[in-house]
């Protein structure tokens, strides 16, 4: 089995070689931390860390980091508008950002650089355009000279004559058009404005501009190549296209041998934006409420970089696919126990090597988190029949270390995708408050009721029962199986 790659660079699919073979390195565009969270960073977010996971179980030793771009235009215009500080408003939003992704259990990354702590390898890259010829000062400023690099456009497919100058909108092009040679020149270094955070450069007082910062970021956390490059695909241009020509006009290397995008967030058929009032953050989704869990399925159903519609409908179906995952998830909590299992065991070669390479054979084509998803709900299913009939009929058509197996490769894989389920005894403890041992006492009064025929207080611990979500099943022979709702 190969892993293949959609490569943006290409526009292809492409088997996946690592510049140093066993191990990743890659990087992803994180946030501008001047607010809160919305869906398109949950998608970007989710998706890429399902990718460095996998990866991982495929036997990789990845690297992964993802940025905060901690000063920019706008997080100035937000401070100025609160009366703080750029500082405060990005540590809130970054400890914002942490609180959204532990709730959608997205695995930290290696690192997180800050633009505001790699100034010093942001002004050697400046340094280094201009001296090689690609930069140039003005009025303290420094910008790109996107003529002098002849592949400018090859990620995007743009050319010069068809571009509109500001397309980024972090530029105030008619501050900035009288400074440049070239109206399409990008801005490496700024000169600060009065009341602006500034660093010393050799150009004067200022602070980086926002594209040089990944740049800079990368080479010096992880080299002058990396494996990944990945982010959203309104990045492409002009943010990539412009690291690009910063990064292998100063190093004469490819920035990244795969360029990785995920497809833009709708809501509800149009795009998510604040002047439509469907504007959704992270924290507004899961405070609904709605299910963490089904978030990340909803986004791991589709296909990456297509467009991703958010829909009240489509939340709702892909809660109900939860459920049933979740089910097949609980299945070795609510009933190992009762098929014999050993509560301690290895469970390293427990797992279906045979699912696994059905798994692997599906995800492997570009990351096809759907197909491996097929192979999860199969299993749960199945494990969700086996519990019915252990609850009706007191025994499974599947024998007790087949089941052990197949549970163990569900959670296995499962947690490849970061979803993982609360054990049921967790959760009783949160909804009901009964324990096992609880339940099977009032169950015993119940047939002492019955027994000595006080049937009215038989049928009010089944009723008290019932409304805690227990159902009791009489059988042949005085036997009564129960199962929690």
């Amino acid at each position: 089995m190969t892993l293949t790659l959609y490569n943006t660079l290409t526009a292809s699919k492409e088997a996946f070689e690592p510049v140093e073979t066993g191990k990743v390195r890659m990087y992803c565009c994180g946030i501008t931390v001047y607010d809160y969270c919305h869906l398109g960073h949950a998608r970007t977010c989710i998706i890429w860390d399902t990718a460095r996971q996998y990866m991982q179980w495929r036997g990789y030793d990845v690297r992964y980091l993802q940025n905060f771009t901690d000063i920019d235009d706008k997080i100035l215009n937000r401070a100025k508008k609160e009366g703080t500080s750029m500082e405060d408003v990005s540590e809130r939003f970054i400890k914002a950002y942490f609180e959204d992704m532990e709730r959608l259990n997205i695995k930290p990354a290696d690192d997180y650089p800050r633009a505001t702590h790699n100034v010093d390898g942001i002004k050697r890259l400046v340094s280094e355009l201009e001296e090689k010829g690609y930069a140039y000062p003005a009025e303290g400023d420094v910008y790109y000279a996107v003529r002098q690099f002849p592949e400018y456009g090859k990620l995007s497919g743009c050319k010069l004559k068809d571009l509109r100058v500001g397309a980024s909108g972090r530029v105030e092009v008619n501050t900035e058009e009288s400074k440049k040679k070239d109206p399409f020149d990008f801005a490496l270094w700024k000169a600060s404005k009065p009341g602006e955070p500034f660093w010393e450069s050799p150009w004067g007082v200022g602070r980086p501009g926002w594209h040089i910062e990944c740049s800079a970021m990368i080479r010096e956390q992880l080299g002058e190549t990396i494996d990944i490059h990945a982010g959203g695909s309104d990045l492409i241009f002009p943010h990539h296209e412009n690291e690009i020509a910063q990064s292998e006009a100063a190093n004469g290397k490819p920035l990244a041998r795969y360029w990785m995008h995920t497809g833009m967030v709708k809501v509800g058929g149009e795009k998510m934006s604040k002047s439509l009032g469907n504007f959704i953050t992270i924290r507004e989704l899961l405070d609904r409420p709605v299910e963490p869990m089904a978030v990340r399925l909803f986004v791991l159903q589709a296909q990456y970089r297509k467009p991703l519609d958010f829909t009240d409908d489509a939340i709702e179906a892909a809660t109900n696919g939860w459920n049933t995952l979740q089910e097949g998830l609980r299945f070795g909590h609510q009933y190992g126990k009762q098929l014999g299992w050993k509560e301690s065991v290895d469970t390293s070669e427990l797992g279906s090597s045979k699912i696994r390479d059905v798994f692997a054979e599906a995800v492997d084509d570009d990351f096809n988190f759907a197909g491996g998803l097929a192979v999860l709900f199969e299993i749960a299913k199945d494990l969700r029949r086996q519990g019915n009939l252990l609850v009706h009929e007191g025994k499974t058509d599947k024998s007790s270390p087949e089941l052990e197996q197949q549970w163990h490769t569900l959670v296995e894989l499962a947690q490849v995708f970061g979803l993982e389920a609360q054990p049921q005894e967790a959760v009783k403890e949160e909804v009901n408050g009964l324990s096992d041992t609880e339940i099977e006492s009032l169950i015993e009064q119940r047939q002492q009721a019955r027994k000595g025929k006080n049937y009215p207080e038989s049928d009010r611990i089944r009723d008290q029962l019932q409304s805690q979500g227990i159902t009791l099943i009489d059988q042949a022979g005085g036997v009564t199986r129960w199962h929690r709702d």
